[in-house]
């Protein structure tokens, strides 16, 4: 970042902090709201300084910040010079100011309740974007089906037309067919969207999915739980396993179905175990197998050159006896690495010994 570039971010984030009602000299400037002081700042500032901070602003912020600059009238200069002298003040303190979210909390809860704080640092905390169709765009689909498929076809024609075309396929292919097939037809015919029908959207999805995105559910507790016990050492899987069929068979059985483990590799086709014994760090490999089973052994070897297969076996041979905490590790690196490979399309794996094939 160039320091013309991070001097904007300071000026940027020192107007944040002017909006917020903070102490002023002039009685004047005391009745100021937030937005009107911000206002008077980026009048002041100047065209060419302004302009560069206006396009750090998101969407809402301009509308704001541009309401409150038309409604401003006459502003006295001893009220101008107050606020500017307080912005420098602000900005040349410390050495200048530090934006991150603990500041900001602290300083929206000076003029905010602290409920309406909590659902502003969720929204700003959420997923990244500057204004709500980039934020949407970065909402799972999943979650983003769950929520649209109970609202009017017209009002997600307008969604899925504003955010990214990429995302919209995912969520259309998501909804049910029949609605689906009619919200195309409103995308298809729909024409230039008014401003104040936008804007209701925009603000209904603010209050009524975005501030409550952290409490959606996103996967099943289920699937979770399988990674958890991923993470478990073979004794304490057992421990727990055993635990959970006896309190919960019919849980038990689900997590053990998602769960993927070092014997679940067997079932990866010769191109992808492949791939993987390449990738792996073959001291972990050795181990892994050193503690393995007769089967899990001999899959391994056949994906390896004669050479190298006895090369293996010479490495296990002269480990000599292992704990079994050192195997389940090396065991556990082998599993996260497919994972990992199959996330960026490497390698493809399956759970199940039929044609169903997990994602990670």
């Amino acid at each position: 970042m160039s320091g013309t570039n991070a001097r904007e971010m300071e000026f940027a984030a020192a107007l944040a902090t002017l909006s917020g009602n903070g102490r002023v000299s002039t009685d004047a400037a005391k009745k100021l709201t937030g937005q009107q002081r911000a206002a008077i700042l980026m009048l002041t500032l100047g065209d060419k300084v302004s302009a560069r901070i206006w396009k750090m602003l998101d969407d809402d912020e301009i509308r704001q910040l541009s309401i409150a600059m038309s409604q401003l009238g006459n502003v006295e200069p001893e009220t101008a010079e107050s606020l500017m002298l307080e912005f420098i003040g602000r900005l040349s303190s410390a050495g200048g100011l530090m934006g991150n979210f603990d500041a900001t909390e602290r300083l929206l809860g000076q003029f905010m309740p602290p409920e309406r704080v909590a659902l502003l640092m969720e929204e700003i905390r959420g997923p990244a974007g500057r204004n709500m169709w980039e934020k949407l765009s970065n909402v799972q689909e999943q979650v983003l089906a769950n929520y649209l498929k109970n609202e009017y076809p017209q009002t997600v024609a307008v969604v899925l037309s504003k955010i990214k075309p990429e995302h919209a396929g995912r969520v259309l292919a998501i909804l049910p067919e029949e609605f689906a097939l009619d919200v195309v037809g409103r995308m298809l015919k729909m024409e230039a969207i008014q401003k104040d029908v936008l804007e209701r959207i925009e603000q209904t999805l603010r209050t009524e999915f975005m501030s409550n995105l952290s409490q959606t559910s996103r996967r099943d507790s289920h699937e979770a739980m399988a990674e958890i016990f991923n993470s478990f050492d073979r004794q304490t899987e057992t421990r727990f396993i055993t635990a959970l069929e006896e309190q919960n068979r019919d849980s038990a059985d689900r997590i053990k179905n998602l769960m993927f483990t070092f014997d679940d590799l067997a079932k990866l086709d010769a191109g992808s175990a492949q791939t993987l014994v390449r990738q792996v760090d073959k001291d972990k490999l050795a181990i892994a197998l050193k503690g393995a089973s007769q089967t899990m052994r001999d899959f391994f070897l056949s994906q390896m050159s004669t050479r190298a297969a006895k090369m293996m076996q010479d490495d296990m041979q002269a480990l000599g006896p292992m704990r079994l905490k050192d195997v389940d590790e090396a065991q556990g690196t082998l599993v996260n690495l497919a994972k990992d490979l199959a996330a960026k399309g490497e390698i493809m794996i399956s759970k199940n010994r039929a044609d169903d094939e997990l994602v990670f």
